[in-house]
């Protein structure tokens, strides 16, 4: 949906998405972009391109499993035009938890759905159904449940977050998950938390989060992006110094911080990012084709440049 009052020209578009991963996705959706596509599109682009790829074990499809070995995934999406949100947790065998989320923002209520609900409604509206677990995926948790060390969460990335303005004005945010490896049944983290795992705002911004969910819901990063670009900071200053600031308050307050990521847009399409660890993200805009750079934490916030192969370490 496009707000009425928005100009009729052209303007700048920007595709911003957690970890490398997304890539392949972002190059489709930007020759979309290209023709005038919309954010939603891009979105539903990139991150089911992740979705479906059995490569990644932490998104959709061969994505790892809980503790008692089934695939429970979480997604979200915001329009940043009208505001509607979408969200799925818990959500089993859904072949797409960003396309269930994108579906429920459609209806006036029940934006929000949850483990066996979430798949009716999946059923009910047609949507793709598939077994998630594949045998690598199934491979990798027995060899984890025969180690003799108690079970812990997966320490490696997990959400795909994408942040789109597109040529209309529009800005919107999405992501899909499934979670941490080993997690309890039933556990959700921050995707599908409107605030923390995704948020957008067409007058102002959009931004979306990866890493240890149980951190990023202590701060609510999404919206507080969103909330310092209203204040005027440039999404770059926006992001790199809220996760500085929130980390070194876990550290005060807890002793410790776990990962946490951050891309942000606003509606001039500039881009920005923050981090507490090695961070690999992919930009695109109408000047400059989909890019990998890596972001590292500093005492200023962060340092972003060019992914090479040395970074293999982070994908």
């Amino acid at each position: 949906m496009r707000l009425i009052n928005k100009e009729l020209k052209s303007m700048k578009w920007t595709l911003i998405a957690t970890w490398k991963m997304a890539a392949e996705g972002m190059r489709l959706a930007e020759a979309n972009l290209r023709k005038s596509g919309s954010a939603d599109q891009a979105l539903e682009t990139v991150i089911t391109a992740v979705e479906k790829d059995p490569r990644f074990h932490s998104v959709g499809y061969s994505g790892l499993p809980n503790q008692v070995g089934v695939v429970q995934l979480d997604g979200g999406y915001m329009n940043g035009d009208t505001l509607s949100i979408g969200a799925v947790g818990c959500v089993e065998k859904v072949a797409s938890a960003f396309k269930l989320a994108r579906h429920c923002a459609d209806q006036q209520f029940n934006n929000f759905l949850v483990g066996e609900g979430a798949a009716q409604f999946a059923v009910q509206s047609g949507m793709e159904m598939m077994e998630l677990l594949t045998l690598e995926a199934q491979m990798i948790y027995e060899q984890r449940r025969a180690e003799p060390k108690p079970l812990s969460s997966y320490k490696g990335h997990d959400t795909v977050g994408v942040c789109c303005l597109d040529g209309q004005g529009t800005l919107a945010a999405g992501t899909s998950t499934s979670g941490l490896f080993m997690k309890k049944p039933g556990r959700v983290g921050d995707s599908p938390v409107c605030g923390s795992g995704f948020y957008a705002d067409s007058e102002i911004g959009a931004a979306a989060a990866t890493g240890v969910g149980e951190e990023i819901m202590k701060g609510c990063l999404s919206y507080e992006a969103v909330r310092r670009l209203q204040q005027g900071q440039d999404p770059q200053r926006a992001a790199s110094s809220l996760v500085a600031e929130f980390t070194r308050k876990l550290i005060r307050k807890r002793g410790r911080a776990e990962a946490i990521s951050l891309i942000c847009v606003d509606k001039e399409g500039r881009w920005g990012v923050g981090t507490n660890i090695k961070f690999a993200f992919v930009v695109s805009d109408q000047d400059h084709p989909a890019r990998v750079y890596v972001a590292e934490p500093d005492q200023d916030g962060c340092t972003i440049r060019a992914w090479n192969d040395t970074d293999q370490d982070v994908d």
